[in-house]
């Protein structure tokens, strides 16, 4: 059960979507909200400040740093000082937490105290990045030890939730995550699955049992083929789902998320909420 939601806060338009998100799934769940914004520190000791410091010289480069400093920590207060206030409009209570380092590292650090990270897709850097999602993304749904639920730009109020289940562990997790979901929310829930013949009835017939439980409506549906990715989208787009579960896989020992090939192409390919699980 989800009850303390972490909202990365940057200041951005998604960031500002994923904020949204977070509120209506903390009035779903009756949980509680931090929002956390980071100091970047590539940004205070990157490759172009010490590029100036040789060229400023080094006392001029200390004044600069510091002064650099001094205004990402302002912007950031102030990111999360609307960020209360947005939470106080919807009646929502929040803590507001500011730390630095880099910056997906630290949010999967804040995260070890939460149940659920909501983010944008990309931050406030994202005119100067390529594709769906941002590299910060992308860092935290890869080393995070909680799931992740990726937001777009704009909030929509999800009808249509969609299941990939394939019986791995973090498939298995991602199906408790959905079954909670629907049910806080009164969402219905279609589970998909590619395989043929006997193995893709017998993972729909694991899934039907594991949900009857719950009481949700829910249908299921097999596809059959070679390229699972692009049948798992089209099925997405062609049903008019708004809200994707899927499992990451872990490789081997290593506490970092590996994302599994039908996982990546989904959240490159299509451009409503992800709810990743680890």
């Amino acid at each position: 059960m989800i009850k303390n939601i972490l909202i990365a806060v940057d200041g951005s338009e998604n960031a500002k979507g994923a904020a949204q998100y977070g509120f209506w799934m903390a009035k779903a769940f009756g949980a509680g909200l931090t929002g956390v914004h980071v100091v970047d520190i590539v940004a205070l000791e990157g490759p172009l400040i010490h590029d100036l410091s040789g060229s400023l010289g080094f006392e001029l480069f200390q004044n600069f740093s510091s002064e650099m400093k001094k205004i990402l920590e302002e912007n950031g207060q102030s990111f999360l000082d609307d960020f209360k206030e947005e939470c106080e409009k919807a009646d929502l209570k929040a803590d507001i937490v500011r730390a630095y380092g880099i910056v997906s590292s630290e949010i999967c650090e804040k995260a070890r105290l939460s149940d659920l990270v909501v983010m944008g897709r990309a931050g406030i850097n994202a005119k100067f990045e390529h594709g769906l999602m941002g590299s910060v993304a992308e860092g935290v749904v890869r080393k995070s030890e909680k799931p992740v639920f990726i937001a777009p730009k704009t909030f929509k109020v999800p009808t249509s939730p969609l299941l990939c289940y394939d019986a791995r562990s973090n498939s298995s997790k991602a199906m408790h995550s959905a079954a909670e979901f629907v049910k806080a929310t009164g969402l219905p829930l279609t589970v998909v699955t590619v395989a043929e013949g006997i193995e893709g009835d017998t993972l729909l017939s694991e899934a039907e049992h594991y949900l009857e439980p719950y009481g949700v409506k829910a249908e299921f549906k097999r596809l059959t083929g070679d390229d699972s990715p692009s049948l798992i989208e089209n099925f997405y787009k062609d049903n008019g789902h708004d809200l994707v579960f899927m499992g990451g896989s872990s490789h081997g020992g290593i506490l970092k998320i590996v994302l599994g090939s039908t996982t990546e192409h989904m959240i490159r390919a299509v451009e409503g909420p992800f709810f990743i699980e680890r």
